[in-house]
């Protein structure tokens, strides 16, 4: 119970640079979403957020038996379930040296190659702690050892300590949360930067979804879950998907933006300011033919551009509800990002804006006689 009312009541500290940012509602929230505190299992401060905003709108808020978030709006109809995820990748502290420093056990799936020289946030017992994983001085690293990726087995956290006496009177020991230290800044051409837009970005999506059909209507029960662990294997989405024994699934999230310089085509074919996208194929999920084509379908009545986007080597809480209930239509839609599972990413604000566009319009055309159309699998049927 400490622990939870620590993380709470550092959320604001964490996020005051997002709060104080110029600009409108969206943004604020973009920036306070993305700065806040939430490794797998550690989702605390981003709840509390999440129900800050989701409560005024919603019939009933519930949560499952790990953490995550259940909105409910509406009490007929299909079973909806829009799903985003809070936790983002990030670690924990493994072990301490005599020496002061502390090596970490990666929570999510980083590369190697973006560890190194960075700077963290230890979430200790009396508050955050900055932290910077050490990199080896240019001058004494020999020649052929200047272009190696440094395992992250050979990486340290360091907090400036003596020793680890130091260490524990900070309030740090093993298994505290650590995250990447990466303050949101609005750049240029509507974009902006921050870490964690996998899946801080579909947060904001699904709340401002929420928002508009909340207002409008809509012919659903619609179940806005903001599930936990989905970085360490889709924990979340699926027991929040076992409480809400849903019809069908829509997962929002971060995507993966192929327009930087040294990408394969074949890799990903999504752009930032291109709109927002449907994954056709990931590693984890396949989509629901009909739903797919429901969702292209809705984008061109409304004059959203959709981008139709393949991507090996990723996963995504569709995954786990497409398995649940006896078997669910899902989609995966994305905002495109770049250099997702890193400190820094990058989103554009069309992007976002053409997802909450596209997301209102296609829940409100889920009425019974077409969920029941898209769950049906007889042959023959359309």
């Amino acid at each position: 119970m400490r622990r939870a009312v620590l993380l709470l009541g550092i959320t604001a500290c964490l996020s005051a640079p997002a709060v104080a940012a110029p600009g409108d509602r969206i943004e604020r929230l973009l920036g306070e979403l993305a700065d806040a505190p939430g490794p797998p299992g550690f989702e605390e401060p981003v709840r509390a957020i999440m129900v800050r905003e989701l409560a005024p709108l919603a019939d009933k808020i519930s949560y499952d038996g790990l953490g995550s978030v259940i909105a409910q709006h509406g009490s007929t109809g299909p079973r909806i379930m829009l799903d985003a995820h809070m936790d983002e990748i990030g670690g924990m502290v493994r072990r301490v040296t005599p020496g002061g420093f502390m090596t970490m056990q990666m929570l999510g799936g980083w590369l190697d190659q973006a560890l190194l020289g960075q700077r963290w946030v230890i979430i200790g017992s009396k508050g955050p702690v900055k932290a910077i994983t050490g990199i080896r001085d240019v001058h004494v690293t020999p020649a052929d050892e200047r272009t190696r990726v440094v395992s992250r087995g050979s990486i340290y956290l360091d907090v400036g300590a003596k020793n680890a006496a130091e260490v524990a009177a900070l309030g740090i020991s093993p298994g505290d949360p650590v995250v990447p230290d990466a303050p949101f800044a609005v750049l240029g051409s509507g974009r902006y930067l921050g870490k964690a837009w996998d899946d801080r970005v579909g947060l904001v999506v699904v709340i401002e979804a929420l928002r508009r059909l909340a207002k409008d209507g809509h012919p659903n029960q619609i179940f806005v879950a903001a599930t936990v662990q989905e970085e360490t294997g889709l924990r979340g989405a699926e027991t929040a998907a076992d409480v809400i024994k849903a019809d069908i699934g829509i997962a929002i999230e971060g995507g993966v933006a192929g327009d930087q310089p040294g990408l394969n085509p074949d890799e990903t074919q999504a752009v930032l300011g291109g709109g927002p996208g449907i994954f056709l194929y990931d590693s984890s999920a396949q989509p629901n033919r009909k739903l797919t084509a429901l969702v292209a379908a809705t984008a061109d009545a409304i004059k959203v551009p959709l981008q139709r986007d393949l991507v090996q080597g990723y996963g995504d809480d569709s995954a786990a509800i497409q398995k649940s209930n006896g078997g669910v239509p899902t989609v995966n839609l994305v905002v495109p990002a770049r250099y997702t599972h890193a400190h820094n990413g990058i989103i554009d604000r069309a992007d976002f804006d053409g997802m909450v566009d596209l997301v209102v319009a296609l829940i409100k055309r889920l009425d019974a006689a077409t969920v029941a159309r898209l769950r049906d699998f007889t042959p023959g049927s359309k």
